[in-house]
């Protein structure tokens, strides 16, 4: 989860609220939902959150919500822009890649080192959530005085976006005295390591050029002649990245939180060289910031039915506004003619409704609502989920365990007994943790039999994942505990984990085209491993539930040869068992040798 440092002075200046003490803002936080963490060395507040409000990834985002909060702010606001001085012009040697740009221009801004800093936070957040570790997005700030722009036919300045050979022109990068190429950036530079691999394969490297030249290289570093100081007052935004929504979005939180800090956001024109292509969609000419708001309906039923509180029609027009929307009646036979606009063009959704039908507006920094539950969630939020009365369901059940969880404890009970601490780790993990890291191919069989490996289905993907560490759901759980033992290595040995967990893949025999089960993992790592200890552990385990044990010799590439065994419970083959490859051990930066066995729980049965 994000964590943010936030000055509590700072949002006390930003909120207009200098009364309240550090106590009272942790509580009024906590109701946004964000939890405090501790403190930094020089008393700034830890805030953790989820990572869907992006928006709320610098000090001036949470000040934004707690004005609302407090009702010193209503409704949804978009900030005034002035027409554009500058055009961003993009040339058609630019990476397919990295085709897409936007951006804007900030000026008068009141910098100051405490205001750079939060920018500075902001753009390392969004990097590392929104833009997923620069590899969608990368966002370039600049200080617009050091910029000198290439005059157009409408006599606007311009800067270039276009691709450079990688031995191409020089520049000076920030942190560096001499100047350098792309290439030698990425080879000499100490950020180069970090971000160079986000430009495996590309022929030629993404580069933007004013009238001076170069002065940004996206996405790893930006030129030193333009860099922000506490003292720059007008500020270019440029965003490079694989899509066009993505990079816009971003651009209008940084822009939302110069506005609270006094700047005047400034329009910029895009030029892209054609309109088809990856531009096909987005057009050939575009105006940015896109401050166009988005609308949402949702019905009253449907808000009364999930937080079970009776509203009445003022009440939730003014809890939308609280909550930083903006709301209106448009469709309901008891609609106050006050607050309604009918609207004949209602989504099939709600168009049959009874009631009361409202049209929620959206504002352009919100990139997280995506669904009539997510407007539900913020009236709840803004009239408080301590306020909400617990109440007794209409239908009366007796609780119970369900059988598989009955047998999940006794598992667990089980593993315990033999020695082995439990875990709960992510049902999430990355394709190259999942597969890479463990020798294995997705859809790989066993040797020539018709059988997949386990680990081997193929994965379920995660559509817009927010990090690229969390992109589909595990196939298996020795990927799990083997990234577990990578992080322990400073711990002593022997370190023997279980876990018992969720484990999917793509199956189109199921009515959702998915097939879930629980599955179980265990690893000893020790200096004395052997395939032996996790046979001894595995049979006892299956003695305890009575079921009969095979363990026939099997090739799989996460394990030794000769030292791997398929496991057969009851005539089934369940599992994998063996000693691990040292090409995984090495891949983990393990030095003792790992035994392990991987089944699935429903075997046990």
């Amino acid at each position: 989860m994000p964590v943010v440092d936030v000055d509590p002075d700072e949002l006390r200046e930003l909120t207009g609220h200098d009364e309240k003490s550090d106590e009272e803002l942790k509580s009024d936080l906590f109701n946004l939902g964000l939890e405090f963490e501790g403190e930094t060395d020089e008393g700034e507040l830890q805030l953790e959150f989820a990572p869907d409000r992006l928006d709320r990834l610098s000090v001036e985002g949470v000040a934004r919500s707690l004005r609302y909060q407090y009702g010193d702010d209503t409704g949804v606001y978009v900030p005034d822009t002035n027409d554009p001085d500058w055009t961003y012009e993009v040339e058609d040697t630019v990476p397919e890649g990295r085709p897409y740009v936007t951006g804007a221009v900030v000026r008068d801004v009141n910098m100051t080192e405490d205001v750079l800093e939060s920018l500075i936070q902001l753009q390392e957040k969004l990097h590392a959530t929104m833009g997923r570790k620069r590899a969608k997005a990368a966002i370039g700030i600049h200080d617009l005085t050091m910029l000198k722009g290439a005059g157009v036919a409408d006599e606007t300045n311009a800067i270039t976006y276009r691709g450079i050979d990688p031995d191409g022109d020089r520049f000076v990068p920030l942190d560096a005295d001499s100047d350098m190429t792309p290439a030698e950036v990425l080879a000499e530079h100490p950020i180069g390591p970090k971000y160079g691999d986000l430009l495996d394969g590309f022929d030629r490297y993404p580069a933007i050029y004013d009238d001076l030249g170069l002065f940004s290289f996206p996405p790893v570093i930006n030129g030193r002649r333009t860099e922000v100081e506490a003292d720059s007052r007008d500020l270019l935004i440029e965003l490079t990245g694989t899509d066009q929504w993505t990079i816009d979005h971003i651009c209008n939180i940084i822009c939302y939180a110069l506005s609270a800090r006094g700047g005047t956001i400034e329009e910029v024109e895009i030029d892209y060289p054609t309109a088809t292509g990856p531009y096909e969609a987005v057009g050939g000419a575009l105006v940015r910031p896109d401050f166009e708001t988005d609308t949402k309906h949702v019905t009253h039923d449907r808000i009364e039915t999930i937080l079970g509180v009776a509203f009445d029609q003022r009440e939730v027009l003014d809890l939308f506004a609280r909550a930083g929307l903006s709301a209106s009646v448009v469709s309901g036979d008891a609609a106050d003619d006050a607050a309604t606009d009918i609207d004949d063009d209602l989504p099939a959704s709600v168009a049959d409704a009874d009631g009361l039908v409202y049209a929620v507006e959206i504002p352009p920094y919100r990139v997280d609502v995506l669904h009539p539950i997510d407007l539900i969630d913020d009236l709840g939020r803004a009239y408080g989920f301590n306020e909400l009365e617990p109440r007794y369901p209409d239908i009366g059940t007796v609780g119970g365990r369900h059988d598989r969880t009955r047998l999940e404890d006794a598992t667990r009970a089980s593993l315990i007994g033999l020695g082995f601490e439990d875990l709960l780790n992510f049902h999430m993990i990355s394709a190259e943790a999942n597969y890479d890291r463990l020798n294995i191919e997705p859809g790989a069989t066993a040797g020539d039999a018709d059988r997949r490996l386990v680990g081997a289905g193929e994965a379920v993907e995660i559509t817009g994942p927010y990090s690229e560490d969390y992109t589909q759901l595990r196939t298996w759980v020795l990927p799990s505990l083997l990234m577990v033992l990578e992080n322990n290595t400073h711990r002593a040995y022997p370190q023997d984990l279980a876990e018992i967990g969720l484990a999917a893949e793509v199956d189109e025999s199921q009515n959702t085209n998915v097939a879930e089960w629980r599955s179980i993992g265990a690893v000893l790592a020790r200096n004395d491993a052997t395939y032996e200890d996790a046979k001894a552990r595995l049979a006892a385990l299956c003695d305890d539930f009575g079921v009969d044990l095979e363990t026939p010799p099997t090739d799989h590439p996460t394990f030794i040869d000769g030292r791997a065994a398929d496991v057969v419970i009851d005539g089934e083959t369940v599992g994998v068992i063996g000693e691990v490859h040292p090409a995984v051990l090495v891949e983990h930066d393990l030095e003792l040798p790992v035994a392990a066995f991987e089944l699935r729980l429903d075997a046990l049965e």
